[in-house]
């Protein structure tokens, strides 16, 4: 099967969709692979390392394209990059589309391909099987970029998250208990902040005390709870949720007001809209910005601020469904992998995701019902 790697737009995506090593299994299964120039140089990946992993690199989004039967990206493709696919084509990229510009979800709807969305990809456990592996990436940056940014010279507060004799650590207050939020949390700890892990499930809570053996605070996710916490934090860092649907904001704009000058939000639900009202997406290029004296970062896709590590890591989560949709074509696959199939949010001109549809005011279709009524659509 042929399989192209489209090229990200540098001012806003690192990774790349696909290392070399991620090439070579699947040329050495007999797939031909086309990489767009420089599609992995963001992460150190030269061309000469695709092409001798089997590769073929070629020159223009157009080419990639039309040549290929599944189309590999990372952030979801631009208007200029829809308008050269065609009806039967697969697509594998985050696409968040519930928080997207309704445009992309027409022209995906128009253009009859099957679009899978990797954050909504599920393993046999039930877990987001890619977006966990980011979200680890993710977890562990936001205390990074914590004590960054809490120093005075990027208008932080001048202060260490950790402690040292008789001067206190920062107070870190972490909003939801899933991978970000845990991995967050054991990072903190590690560099000696003292840390809140707010959550709505008190058997997450539970868990994640004994885990770190009670050297962390809960607090059930209530407004109350939540207003108490964010107005003594240092730092902040939003880790909330729900599956392929917009994120609440649990953190209003008076709670904002009320928190230390110079303390730091780092909003990791920004890529499903947010989870702190003052919250805007922002840019590697840009990452930052300041509201009611509160340092604001609110980067959607921060695991590409470390772009060769995140490459592997995607790579690693999302080869085992493409090689199946290699072999066995998109329509048995998502037959054979109910997880798969959860990714799916677009097939045969149809929105195939209950969320999205909400979110988008769509009707919504059953895909196991449109798998017995349609024919075999991926393109020869």
């Amino acid at each position: 099967m042929e399989i192209g790697i489209l090229k990200e737009d540098e001012r806003v995506e690192q990774r790349a969709a696909l290392s070399p090593a991620g090439v070579q299994s699947l040329t050495s299964a007999g797939n031909t692979v086309y990489v767009q120039k420089h599609a992995g140089s963001r992460a150190l990946f030269s061309d000469e390392e695709y092409e001798h992993a089997g590769a073929t690199v070629v020159y223009s989004p157009e080419e990639i394209i039309n040549r290929s039967q599944i189309v590999l990206k990372v952030s979801p493709p631009t208007v200029t990059e829809l308008q050269y696919f065609e009806k039967g084509q697969v697509l594998f990229s985050f696409l968040h589309l519930a928080v997207s510009q309704e445009r992309l979800m027409k022209t995906l709807l128009e253009k009859n391909i099957a679009a899978v969305s990797y954050e909504l990809i599920e393993n046999s456990r039930g877990e987001l099987a890619v977006l966990q592996v980011m979200s680890e990436i993710a977890g562990q940056l936001s205390m990074q970029v914590a004590a960054h940014y809490l120093q005075v010279r990027e208008n932080g507060r001048g202060i260490l998250l950790g402690s040292l004799p008789g001067v206190p650590p920062a107070s870190v207050v972490v909003l939801g208990a899933g991978t970000v939020g845990r991995t967050a949390t054991r990072v903190a700890l590690g560099m000696g902040a003292t840390v809140t892990l707010i959550d709505h499930d008190l058997s997450r809570l539970r868990d994640l005390e004994y885990l770190f053996q009670w050297r962390i605070s809960t607090a059930v996710a209530t407004p109350a709870n939540i207003e108490r916490a964010v107005r003594h934090a240092d730092v902040l860092v939003g880790a909330i949720l729900l599956k392929g649907e917009k994120a609440p904001h649990v953190v209003t704009e008076a709670m904002v007001k009320e928190m230390k000058v110079g303390s730091v939000i780092i909003d990791v639900s920004i890529d499903q809209g947010g989870c702190v009202e003052t919250s805007r997406p922002t840019r590697l290029d840009d990452p930052v910005f300041l509201r009611h004296g509160v340092v604001h970062y609110c980067v959607p896709n921060m695991a590409s601020s470390v772009s060769r590590t995140a490459t592997i890591a995607l790579t690693n989560a999302v080869l085992p469904y493409i090689r199946d949709v290699a072999e066995m074509g998109i329509q048995r696959a998502i037959q054979e992998d109910p997880g798969l199939a959860k990714g799916v949010c677009v097939f045969d001109g149809n929105c195939t995701s209950l969320p999205i549809a909400r979110a988008l005011n769509l009707q919504s279709q059953d895909l196991a019902k449109l798998l017995r009524t349609v024919p075999e659509t991926m393109k020869n």
